[in-house]
């Protein structure tokens, strides 16, 4: 793809400006307070401003530009199914929403076969955990507080992380437990080993106590994204999947984020040689090119609706638009060898320099991932672990990833900033060269970060 020219005009950027703070409500935002930035076009894995500022995107959106912007193939087939068929109601069917189901269903692991389109990740959640309510008769919902599954109703409920206290209902059945995360690890673990067997332990202990006839799912992300890309240790998924066989609990992965190549294959499951029973998935089913989502169902949840009537739906459950830019994304992502450059990638170029760079920068106090995914622990103290600013800091207690932040765009780099964590997680195309040049802007970000350590 030959690089954008890019022409500034500070005068259009103005007027998008002034638009958007008079017009656009942002998400997760108090509007007085923010200043997003006017964004004038993007390729590949770059975008850049109406003043002529280039920036790499280690965000990859938010986490979902998996072949990264303007694809030409993907753009070519949304502009061709718009020509054909532009949206129909999902209760008919649809040649690409079949193919598109038919292209999933072959990449997701064991029997799920059936596919549930939906408009996004939050409501593939919503309707997975009401398909495994309705499966088992059964109410409550176990989720790890170090989690993010959406921002509709029962997602957000579900959700670990602060965003979900604001809106926190207490919506039926919804329980909590620690999942593990050795280096900060709940259960005083000293080895993966012990933090698998601990923490399967301690769910094995919260299962007793809410009582194992009630719980309909247990849904956890495969690997957990947003809360700061914790890759679970060996043997803990195929435990928990032993666990739910045990007690007839269904069995919900979400891949919303970690799905179609992010860790380096098809889906994060594939690492760890686990079947659930629900499957979520979005973002990177088409690049995000679109809005889809969806839940992939097993043989026998799908049976469960083979003679009573699923309630649920989505007026665009479906939508030819979006599963023309799924059927292309997928033959992009076969074609070009995505998943395989994303596992490459993260073996051979951003795992080593990743770690390289916490070898030198005292504020790095882990660095975990796989493909590209990965994220960086940052910390006051290497030694005591202490996080470089406070959970879920605001204001002056955030001043020093405000800082980080701040350094990383002044060198080009777009950058997933969290609490005190900072995401690697640039699009699964991205070039050996593009990294490197990510892992320079870090280098001198990191510098900044450093001035807060002690």
């Amino acid at each position: 793809m030959t690089p954008h020219v890019i022409e500034p005009d500070p005068q259009a950027g103005a007027a998008v400006k002034a638009a958007d703070r008079a017009h656009v409500f942002h998400s997760w935002s108090a509007q007085g307070l923010i200043d997003p930035l006017a964004v004038a076009g993007a390729e590949g894995s770059y975008f850049w401003d109406y003043d002529g500022n280039r920036y790499l995107d280690f965000t990859s959106g938010l986490v979902y530009t998996n072949i990264g912007y303007q694809h030409p193939k993907v753009v070519a087939a949304i502009q061709e199914q718009a020509g054909k068929l532009a949206t129909f109601a999902p209760a008919f069917a649809i040649d690409v929403r079949s193919e598109a189901a038919r292209l999933i269903a072959g990449r997701t692991p064991g029997d799920l076969d059936k596919i549930f389109f939906t408009n996004g990740g939050a409501e593939a959640v919503e309707n997975a955990v009401r398909m495994a309510r309705l499966h088992t008769g059964r109410t409550k919902v176990l989720s790890a507080y170090r989690s993010y599954h959406g921002a509709t109703s029962t997602a957000i409920n579900l959700t670990g992380d602060p965003r979900r206290w604001a809106s926190d209902n207490g919506s039926a059945g919804v329980v909590r437990f620690w999942a593990p995360f050795l280096y900060r690890s709940p259960f005083y673990a000293t080895t993966e080993a012990e933090e698998s067997a601990r923490a399967l332990q301690h769910l094995e202990d919260t299962i007793a106590f809410e009582g194992p006839a009630t719980i309909a799912a247990i849904i956890l992300e495969t690997v957990p994204g947003t809360a700061g890309i914790m890759t679970p240790p060996p043997g803990y998924l195929a435990g928990v999947r032993e666990i739910c066989d045990r007690y007839g609990i269904v069995f919900v992965l979400d891949e919303v984020m970690s799905g179609f190549g992010r860790t380096g294959k098809w889906f994060a499951a594939d690492h760890f040689d686990v079947v659930p029973d629900l499957m979520t998935f979005a973002k990177g089913v088409n690049s995000g090119y679109v809005p889809l989502g969806g839940v992939a169902i097993s043989a026998e949840i799908a049976a469960t609706f083979d003679r009573r009537p699923y309630p649920g739906g989505l007026t665009y459950s479906g939508h030819p638009l979006a599963c023309a830019a799924a059927v292309a994304t997928i033959q992009v992502m076969e074609d070009e060898k995505v998943v395989e450059n994303a596992a490459h990638i993260g073996e051979t170029v951003l795992g080593p320099g990743l770690r390289e760079l916490a070898e030198r920068h005292p504020s790095v106090g882990e660095v975990r991932g796989m493909g590209v995914f990965w994220a960086l622990d940052l910390v006051k103290n290497k030694e005591t672990r202490e996080p470089l600013v406070p959970y879920n800091a605001a204001g002056e207690a955030n001043a020093p990833m405000a800082a980080f932040g701040a350094a990383a765009k002044k060198n080009g780099l777009w950058p997933f900033v969290n609490m005190n964590r900072t995401h690697a997680v640039p699009a699964c195309n991205v070039s050996e060269a593009e990294v490197k040049e990510g892992l320079a802007a870090l280098d001198a970000a990191l510098s900044v970060a450093d001035e807060h350590t002690a």
